[in-house]
């Protein structure tokens, strides 16, 4: 009897307009996201190749180590992050990497291409958040009513048919007819990666996978809801209402509220705040360096002076004495520096975390944030793509600003090192010998350390996304309990 039931429900949805409507929209938006990502992609490869050639480029011309302290790395292109997109392209893809400052994201594809941000791309996220649960309402929003409505109902019941077989098959039926506009068309976006000469892992395929499963079971959602709706309305006009309000507010209005709530609740402190407040140290530093250096060259050239020794010998200890000074000094400063860098950042990651699980917490009543959250995760371009490319970001600074210590003995850019560049010419100078002439052999930027960014491992990424996965399951237990439930106690007359 139930595969009774699934086929008469495949069959007349099959052959039904809106099927033939669903197929062929869904069929063209899948197969062009999957052909613009894939060749997003290919342009990102290739720009970010040549921006890493143009910056060494520019570095080859440098005769001196010291001059290179405005490095750029730049956020490596995946093709998931550009099949769903979630924050990729907000974020910026390169990160200034000083030694001073704390690095943060710039040039993004939104602030380059600004006309792409009025209606943003198309995505896959986009096509199973919007289009296809719209599809899966229009499936069954009138999958009882509509069938007491024309009079059908009754006559299935004519004869001995449970009604818990009834409305099982009314469910599969519509879940299966609704995955066929879905699956055929991504596989066919499948088979043009490698057409288009672009291989995935088999760590990509994987998470690429759980997408299109997340997207199943948020499809099931609504899917459940509809029927469920359509038991306890009389009329199917009424259960699409009901439906549009829901639908509405799940995807439109629930998820924009809760990062509006959470932003008024947590204040989280910029970048461009933390950087203003090392502006402040680094000057009272300099202002300290420089009245702690004035007097105590007064006081060794005093004491100098005291003493009537005016050797070459003892003005080169004066000189020497001065450089070890700033030394001392320069390298004081960086601590503390390094210190209230650390303690800052670590105060705006607290906030920002805090700021998140309210939002994210608040959102999840809406499948469709639920849903939006772990294809997010799943594809590597959720909150926490740019929470790890910048983490990557401050330990690479560290290891940039150590490689530059080295080869110039102070940090890039740092004004410790610019003074000892300067006594060292004065000591020249008193010495009467002539200053060092600046090297005409340019440097070797292969040298630096190359930036690689690392992204999360499946296990992390499983971690953050089982509990959404599990809120989708939740969401399709509880609809379809619901459904059952209201169908038992339905007037069939």
């Amino acid at each position: 009897m139930l595969k009774l039931i699934l086929y008469k429900e495949l069959k007349e949805i099959i052959g039904s307009t809106k099927f033939a409507v669903t197929f062929g929209l869904c069929s063209i938006l899948i197969i062009l996201a999957f052909f613009t990502g894939i060749k997003n992609y290919q342009t990102g490869i290739q720009e970010n190749e040549a921006s890493k050639a143009a910056q060494l480029k520019e570095f080859e011309k440098y005769t001196e180590w010291s001059r290179v302290s405005g490095k750029r790395i730049f956020l490596t292109p995946e093709l998931l992050a550009y099949l769903v997109m979630g924050v990729s392209n907000d974020i910026g893809r390169t990160a200034g990497i000083s030694g001073r400052y704390t690095p943060s994201a710039s040039d993004s594809i939104y602030s380059e291409q600004s006309f792409f941000a009025v209606f943003r791309f198309l995505d896959l996220d986009f096509v199973f958040q919007i289009i296809l649960s719209l599809f899966a309402i229009l499936f069954a929003y009138d999958a009882i009513n509509g069938e007491k409505e024309r009079g059908t109902l009754k006559l299935s019941f004519a004869n001995s048919l449970p009604r818990a077989t009834y409305i099982l098959g009314k469910l599969l039926g519509s879940f299966m007819a609704l995955a066929l506009p879905l699956l055929i068309p991504i596989l066919i976006g499948i088979l043009l990666l490698p057409i288009m000469g672009v291989n995935l892992s088999s760590h990509e395929y994987l998470r690429l996978g759980l997408f299109i499963f997340c997207g199943m079971l948020y499809l099931g959602v609504f899917l459940t809801l509809s029927v469920f709706m359509s038991c306890v309305t009389q009329q199917s006009s009424t259960a699409f209402l009901f439906l549009l309000v829901i639908w509405v507010c799940s995807v439109l209005i629930i998820p924009r509220a809760s990062v509006l709530i959470a932003g008024n609740l947590v204040e989280v402190p910029t970048v461009e705040e933390i950087n203003f407040k090392q502006a402040q140290l680094m000057r009272q530093n300099s202002d300290d360096l420089s009245e702690r250096l004035n007097k105590f060259s007064s006081e060794a050239y005093s004491k100098l002076s005291q003493s009537g020794d005016r050797s070459r010998e003892a003005m080169d200890k004066i000189q020497d004495s001065i450089a070890e000074f700033v030394d001392k000094i320069d390298s004081e400063n960086s601590e503390k520096l390094k210190e209230l860098t650390g303690r800052l950042n670590e105060d705006r990651h607290n906030r920002q975390m805090q700021q998140e699980r309210l939002a994210f917490g608040i959102s999840r009543i809406s499948p469709a944030s639920v849903f939006n959250l772990a294809s997010t995760t799943f594809c590597g371009t959720s909150l926490d793509l740019k929470n790890n490319f910048l983490r990557q970001a401050a330990i690479y600074s560290e290891t940039f600003n150590s490689f530059i210590r080295k080869k110039t003995g102070g940090d890039a850019g740092s004004l410790g090192a610019m003074l000892k560049r300067s006594i060292s010419a004065s000591i020249a100078a008193s010495r009467g010998e002539k200053p060092e002439e600046p090297p005409t052999k340019t440097i070797n930027p292969g040298e630096i350390p190359e930036f690689i960014y690392q992204p999360p491992e499946l296990s992390n990424i499983l971690h953050y996304a089982i509990p959404d996965i599990g809120l989708l399951i939740l969401f399709n237990v509880i609809f379809f309990i619901g459904a059952f439930i209201s169908f038992l106690r339905y007037d069939l007359r």
